[in-house]
């Protein structure tokens, strides 16, 4: 499992905690070095502080879910209100647990969540906004669904999965659409979603292909 901890004592205490659980703990001590090690390991399980150097942990767990990285996780934070437990469950953590904690109830709650198993990520991030993978919609920043075409879903998904590549024509014709379609249908379904969700929901790289945005 990985914990990401920037409190060295608390780390230490975690650390020992879960080992006796039996996990193999990685440690990172700021979002940056945590954001590395779950782009770069395989986990059970991520324990991931709120408030960390470098990169929050909010942004570090919705960063991974982006990439279509499933890994369950579970956030810590003194932040403990209705508000903040949302905001953490909104950016793709799969439980929250407010600071002070018992050592009990955090390894019954990492148990759990193994149990879960690393299911598919079902929400993918595209800037403020999230592609739903369960219901096929766009969720907009003000939680407005808009419904896509199973085309478009795909399109757009296969943009968010990978959210810093380049994507050629002929590449998302392949993943996308029948081998015997033209090219062009690329740009025609590309034109349908920045219809529906904005012009800068996809980029255009020009001479290279395509590039997901942000909603």
């Amino acid at each position: 499992m990985l914990l990401v901890e920037d409190d060295e004592e608390l780390a230490d205490l975690l650390t020992e905690t879960l080992s006796c659980e039996g996990f193999l703990v990685d440690r990172a001590a700021d979002g940056q070095r945590g954001l590395h090690l779950g782009l770069t390991r395989s986990y059970d399980v991520l324990v991931v502080d709120r408030m960390l150097p470098a990169l929050d942990g909010l942004d570090l767990v919705a960063r991974l879910r982006s990439r279509a990285v499933p890994t369950r996780a579970l956030m810590l934070t003194a932040l403990g209100g209705v508000g903040d437990r949302i905001a953490g469950l909104d950016a793709g953590a799969d439980d929250y647990l407010g600071k002070p904690f018992d050592l009990d109830e955090l390894s019954a709650r990492v148990r759990a969540l193994c149990r879960r198993g690393p299911d598919a990520t079902t929400v993918l991030r595209i800037g403020t906004g999230r592609l739903d993978l369960t219901s096929h919609d766009a969720v907009l920043d003000d939680g407005t669904r808009v419904a896509l075409s199973a085309r478009e879903f795909e399109l757009l998904r296969v943009l968010a999965a990978r959210p810093s590549t380049v994507h050629s024509r002929s590449e998302l014709r392949r993943r996308v659409f029948d081998e015997a379609a033209a090219t062009s249908l690329v740009d025609t379904y590309v034109y349908y979603l920045r219809r529906k969700l904005g012009r800068s929901v996809i980029r255009t790289v020009h001479g290279l292909g395509y590039r997901l945005g942000a909603l």
